[in-house]
């Protein structure tokens, strides 16, 4: 028998990973449907979140939020810089209210490495950002 090239190797290594995924997948799976012990399935949260689309041109991040659903939703723009000592920033919380949009901006010195928009319930008490060199940025309107 000859032995195996490498992208043979690679192909058996891909379908034994992929084998041990589904196995381990299956498993649990199995193991919940045999008890009966378990609570009757909760009704999913209506629809929440605004669809947010996020723009990067050179040093600027522009983020548009359009909230469809009947209840407000609490965003924020988070911006990353790709330089070491450029500041990342942490906007402030900017409720969108049913039917509405609203234009979230931000900036690094140099280049962006991340932008990202994490939404809220307004009810809720905002959760604190814990990241290094992170401060608030205000939207503009």
């Amino acid at each position: 028998m000859r032995p195996l090239r490498t992208a043979e190797r690679r192909v058996v290594a891909l379908v034994a990973l992929l084998l041990t995924a589904l196995a381990a997948l299956a498993g649990p799976s199995v193991v919940r449907a045999a008890t009966s012990d378990d609570p009757a399935p909760v009704a999913p949260d209506e629809p929440f979140g605004a669809d947010c689309r996020t723009l990067v041109r050179g040093s600027h991040v522009i983020a548009y939020c359009h909230n469809p659903y009947p209840d407000a939703d609490r965003v924020r723009l988070h911006t990353e810089c790709a330089r070491w000592w450029d500041i990342d920033a942490d906007a402030a919380p900017v409720e969108v209210a049913p039917a509405q949009t609203v234009r979230l901006t931000d900036r690094c010195w140099k280049e962006v490495r991340a932008v990202w928009v994490t939404h809220e319930k307004p009810g809720a008490p905002p959760t604190p950002e814990h990241r290094r060199g992170g401060v608030p940025s205000t939207p503009t309107p």
